[in-house]
């Protein structure tokens, strides 16, 4: 952070008195613990903070103690240390909008009396906006949660209800939840919250373990509050100031939940929202339903990299960043982030996006145009936010104005389209941006504004109301007309008096000082000396010149002065009236916000598709019951787009009963990860209405993309990396159906090759029989290829199951030099061998240690299958010999589990010994007569 040590080498340096030193100490003291909070002091040209709070700063930002600095003396000294304006900016955009593990609260006063001004949290950010957003657009819209969990006959319901500040939306759900939570977690996940309200007995009870570890994975703030704030009792009444339409709707609504209504009291509780009367009318209300959006938990979002992250080394590392091509002013950004996390699931909503998608990749002219546009609108959401919030002036309505004065540019553009898609065009934006701009509405707004606000001072910065708008006003802009042409001809007449040529030597000054005076250098002053002393009085002497006045220019600058002041506080009445009554277009503003940056993403995603080197392609969509997934020539958008990458293409066939589950072998840096992320990202792309980097796609809508992708050590959670993959499939064990799309890596590498290579298996089986969801498993397990084997063996069987294949990322070896070179290309098949001692000599491993390896590896080798020689042998004994037919191991192992499971369903507690003994020796005869062509059976004979 490099703009942080500059801030460091000119620290706003504290200075206090022993008395006001021992004042704020006494104070300092009597603040209640409280370990999130960090605590700024306003000591009006800088700020301070102290204690733990001094500390963390001085480490995190400033990245050294020396800028912490001791307050008071002995025992009851603290560290202190001074944080700029601009660095107090910084500081607070981090740790609300990025770290989300502090609350922050500023506080003004002096001595030992000191006041809490202001204060923020992750969820609800409240009085610091005007910090956090001055200078920056608001990219992703904050929402605060509150849940109650609750336990009845080993059945988990949980009551969810959420509040959006930006976009002033309350929400109510409700849903039954397994022991991970995984439905709390793809709740969090789609509505982008940052903080997370629990009840306290709930956020310490044994059976919450798994929801704490799911809000972590979600990088939510926990806040615990006590079980009386979640109370229904009055919600409705209270909802009802609230929410704008009829306290019957309300009620009706509310009703339909059992423990969501107490939720939504703790939020009501917490943020203080009915405190503020601005509030009253101006919210929405509704049921969240989380079938309506396909799910993704947090894993799925890292490993997918849907989300921008500091990590990133550009902004095309994310899916986010490389979709993010929005033109207005923070608006399409937030409705992409929040496309991003709730995808469609209906397939008529999914192409109607498609549709409109395609008709501005199709007219560039039409894009273009409209992206012009664009680029001229405002923050609408924000202002109308401040407009409702009584936080706006006149510059906030004159952004909407000239937001609004772009409508029928915007509407003209559409409107001269006439594509395949001009009547969705016409029914989805056309119609409603009619009935916003007629009369009533938007025109009405421009007409205000037209005719109360001076246009023609905008240019030189400066918001102010029409003298024509107000009587008043009117009669006080001709006062100060006269008195400012009587003051100009009082200068004239000094000048004649003084024989001074005016303007060049008199000049006549304005200052806050002394109003209007006179002003001459001191090289014109022994010329005039004389007049000077005896006509008029002299108020300043400097080298630039000497100020003088007399009791003439005095009386009408005082005059001037208090008609000046009156004409201010005339305007600042007229500018409140103007500002209330744009106000009262808040809701035609809000859906105008909402069709603009609807359309700021839809042509963000076609210049995406039109722009990229290789063609997007659109896809086209399926039911989640029928159809496959069917990716021809596939790319992952995000690698693609890197400088560096050459990107090979690659096919991903997931047909029912064939391909539906693909296993997926080969070599480290092979592309496994790349080849299984990317069709992760492509389904997640078609079912947010974009284009896909594929040359063909066919897409069967999926509910859910569960990812399980190289899961990292939780240290700080005490979670291994072993735990952590564990608990991850254990989310998509009990989380997935056979709508979803799971995507699965290297999984079981934690612990012995023996557990990892049983775990593997067992979960693959679970997927193949129970879940029967498409599936792309990736591994280094070359033994997990048998079940494809043993799926095949099962195909006659009256279940339907899922189609397993296997495929490899291919490699060459120069027979030679034995030098590997990755093809990249995802081909049928299993893999036939291993190369990590391969990949060892990429990493220029010494070539000792490589030699090494391969002796250990061929040593290993060595204990596959035991073959019998024959005993003509010259030693005459057993030994040891690597076997490398895998399809001899993949039928072997499949043939013996058939025994197994013919083993284990013979009756046996109704037969007696001689009849079991007869079953068992048949199926023993049944396994050595097909062991006869297979070497792996015989060893175990």
């Amino acid at each position: 952070m490099e703009e942080n040590f500059k801030e460091q080498s000119k620290l706003p340096e504290l200075k206090l008195d022993a008395k006001q030193a021992q004042g704020f100490l006494s104070f300092f003291k009597t603040l209640p613990t409280d370990s999130r909070a960090i605590r700024f002091f306003d000591r009006r040209d800088y700020y301070t903070a102290h204690g733990e709070n001094a500390t963390f700063i001085a480490k995190t930002y400033y990245h050294t103690t020396t800028a912490l600095r001791q307050l008071g003396s002995g025992s009851g000294a603290i560290s202190g240390v001074s944080v700029s304006r601009n660095m107090f900016e910084t500081i607070a955009r981090d740790l609300l909008l990025e770290r989300t593990d502090h609350t922050l609260e500023l506080y003004e006063g002096s001595g030992s009396n000191w006041r809490l001004v202001k204060s923020g949290t992750p969820g609800n950010l409240g009085s610091f906006e005007d910090i956090l957003f001055a200078n920056n657009e608001m990219q992703d819209s904050p929402v605060i949660a509150a849940l109650v969990p609750n336990f009845r006959e080993n059945v988990c319901t949980v009551g969810l209800a959420y509040l959006d500040l930006t976009k002033r939306m309350l929400g109510l759900a409700e849903f039954p939840d397994d022991s991970h939570f995984t439905n709390v977690e793809s709740a969090l996940v789609a509505l982008g919250c940052k903080e997370c309200i629990l009840p306290v007995e709930s956020a310490r009870a044994s059976e919450c373990k798994s929801l704490q570890d799911a809000l972590s994975r979600c990088s939510v703030m926990v806040t615990e509050r006590k079980k009386t704030e979640f109370k229904g009792r009055d919600l409705v009444v209270d909802l009802g100031r609230l929410v704008k339409g009829s306290l019957e709707s309300v009620r009706d609504l509310v009703s339909g939940f059992e423990v969501a209504p107490a939720a939504m009291g703790s939020i009501l509780s917490y943020t203080e929202l009915l405190a503020d009367e601005s509030n009253y009318g101006n919210y929405s209300i509704r049921r969240y339903d989380l079938d309506n959006y396909m799910r993704l938990d947090s894993a799925a979002m890292r490993a997918l990299n849907v989300m921008e992250s500091k990590s990133d080394a550009n902004k095309n590392f994310s899916l986010f960043g490389l979709m993010n091509r929005t033109c207005t002013a923070g608006m399409g950004k937030r409705l992409l982030h929040m496309w991003l996390k709730q995808p469609l699931i209906d397939v008529n909503e999914i192409n109607s996006r498609l549709d409109l998608v395609q008709a501005f990749v199709e007219d560039a002219g039409l894009r273009q145009d409209l992206r012009q546009h664009f680029k001229r609108i405002s923050d609408i959401e924000r202002l109308v936010h401040n407009l409702e919030k009584k936080r706006a002036g006149l510059l906030h309505v004159v952004k909407l104005y000239q937001s609004s004065i772009r409508l029928p540019y915007i509407k003209s553009a559409l409107e001269r389209y006439e594509g395949q898609f001009a009547l969705l065009m016409k029914e989805r934006y056309l119609d409603q941006l009619d009935n916003w701009s007629d009369d009533n509405h938007l025109n009405k707004f421009i007409g205000l504004v037209e005719t109360s606000v001076d246009l023609d001072q905008l240019e030189n910065g400066e918001y102010m109301i029409s003298s024509d708008y107000d009587p008043t006003l009117s009669a006080l802009k001709d006062k100060q007309e006269s008195l400012e042409n009587e003051i100009r001809n009082l200068h004239k007449q000094t000048a004649n008096d003084l024989d001074l040529v005016i303007d060049k030597a008199l000049k006549l000054d304005k200052g806050t000082q002394f109003g209007h005076v006179f002003r001459i250098t001191k090289k014109e002053e022994p010329k005039v000396r004389k007049k000077l002393n005896t006509h008029f009085i002299v108020l300043e002497t400097r080298k630039d010149g000497i100020k003088f006045t007399n009791t003439k220019l005095k009386k009408l600058g005082d005059q001037y002065q208090k008609i000046l002041e009156e004409y201010k506080n005339c305007q600042k009445e007229l500018v409140a009236r103007v500002v209330e009554t744009a106000a009262t277009f808040s809701e035609v503003f809000v859906g105008v916000a909402g069709l603009l940056s609807e359309l700021d993403v839809l042509l963000s995603f076609a210049d995406l598709a039109a722009s990229c080197p290789s063609p997007y392609t659109r896809p086209e969509i399926t039911p989640p019951d029928v159809g496959d997934i069917i990716l021809e020539g596939s790319r992952h958008p995000c690698v693609e787009a890197q400088d560096w990458v050459n990107f090979i293409p690659n096919d991903c066939k997931l047909v029912r009963g064939k391909s539906w589950f693909q296993i997926i072998t080969g070599p480290n840096m092979g592309g496994k990860s790349t080849f299984i992320r990317q069709v992760g990202v492509n389904v997640l792309m078609a079912q947010v209405g974009s284009f896909v980097p594929c040359d063909k796609a066919i897409i069967t809508v999926r509910d859910c993309i569960f990812a399980r992708v190289g899961a990292g050590d939780c240290q700080l959670r005490g979670v291994s990396t072993f735990m952590q993959e564990m608990l991850e499939t254990a989310s998509i064990l009990k989380g997935a159906t056979d709508k979803s799309l799971i995507i699965i890596d290297e999984l079981g590498r934690g612990t012995s090759t023996y557990d990892g290579f049983g775990l593997a298996w067992a979960i693959c089986e679970h997927i193949v029989e129970v879940i029967k969801a498409p599936t792309l498993f990736a591994t280094h397990f070359h033994e997990l290829t048998a079940l494809a084997h043993e799926n095949s063996d099962n195909v006659h069987s009256s279940d339907e199951i899922a189609g397993v294949a296997n495929y490899h990322v291919s490699a060459h070896i120069d027979s030679a030099s034995r030098k590997l070179t990755m093809l990249y290309k995802v081909e049928p098949g299993a893999c036939d061998q291993s190369f990590g001692i391969h990949v060892a000599e990429f990493a220029n491993f010494p070539e000792s240690v490589v030699t090494l390896a391969r002796e250990k590896a061929a040593e290993l080798e060595d204990f596959s299958p035991v073959v019998l020689l024959p005993n003509d042998d010259k030693e005459g004994v057993t030994k040891r010999k690597r076997e490398l037919d895998v399809d001899d191991i993949s039928k072997g192992a499949a043939r013996a589990r058939k025994f197994l499971k013919d083993f284990s369903e013979l009756p046996l507690d109704t037969m007696d010994f001689k009849q079991a003994l007869q079953h068992v020796n048949q199926l023993r005869n049944e396994l050595e007569k097909d062991a006869v062509n297979c070497h792996w059976l015989q060893q175990f004979f």
